[in-house]
């Protein structure tokens, strides 16, 4: 696929400063080694485009690009104050889980540049009321990075759950790290299901809202719907989509 085929067939919104995609899992934004990614398309189509944020390439959803520079550092100076407005989708392994929580948890990097969480795995405790946290005595010695994540429980189905998840903080592999180290991985998720039964992760980028001077009104509200694929593993709660996010609308609004 070149360029202007993926500009085309995933637009949500572009002006002159951004443009917004509704990335397909298994395209890379940027930086991979051994992957054609977005902004190396654009460059071949003669397109600079500076990436706002990143998202894996196994997560699908949206990912916000920009053509100006200066809207480039208004936007990434949110993110960096951790003032965007994010919210994913997720579907996960076993649905004990409650209807809303709290994963508090600190990142570091581990052996061959892995996320994990910096405490050992028996020393992260449930509080009962949905929040996961170590003790400050149990975290490892090395560099610690505060990562915090809110979700609310949208639907249960066959061994499931789909959960609408807010990221305050926007460390690398966030969410996938939060979800597998509390027991709950992401299905599909290569870094922790390694079945092989679903093709690909179900995570998905699903709003960001940011400030942006240039418009008017001056802000960006974008929202990706999922692609058919991603719900597939909830296919019995998700035989209306549209249901489903209006309630995690409603559920993520009181967050």
């Amino acid at each position: 696929m070149n360029w202007p085929q993926l500009r085309d067939r995933y637009l949500i919104a572009a002006d002159d400063a951004v443009i917004a995609l509704n990335k397909p899992a298994g395209i890379s934004v940027t930086g991979e080694r051994h992957d054609t990614d977005i902004v190396e398309l654009a460059e071949a189509a003669g397109q600079t485009l500076y990436p706002v944020h990143r998202i894996d390439k196994v997560t699908s959803g949206l990912v916000l690009l920009a053509f100006d520079l200066a809207a480039h550092g208004e936007l990434t100076r949110q993110f960096n104050k951790q003032t965007a407005r994010k919210a994913y989708l997720a579907v996960v392994d076993d649905p004990e889980l409650p209807d809303r929580g709290v994963i508090d948890l600190p990142l570091s990097v581990g052996r061959k540049n892995r996320v994990r969480i910096a405490a050992p795995r028996e020393a992260i405790h449930e509080s009962g009321s949905g929040r996961w946290y170590v003790d400050e005595d149990d975290l490892l010695d090395t560099k610690r990075y505060p990562s915090v994540t809110h979700f609310a429980t949208v639907a249960r189905a066959e061994g499931r759950a789909l959960l609408a998840l807010r990221p305050i903080t926007g460390r690398r592999h966030q969410i996938r790290v939060h979800l597998a180290w509390i027991g709950h991985p992401i299905v599909g998720d290569p870094l922790f299901d390694r079945s092989g039964a679903q093709p690909r992760a179900h995570l998905h980028s699903w709003r960001l809202g940011l400030s942006a001077s240039w418009r008017t009104p001056p802000e960006l509200d974008l929202e990706a719907t999922p692609e058919p694929d991603f719900w597939e593993p909830v296919a019995v709660a998700a035989s209306d989509p549209v249901e489903l996010l209006d309630r995690a609308t409603a559920l993520l609004g009181d967050d």
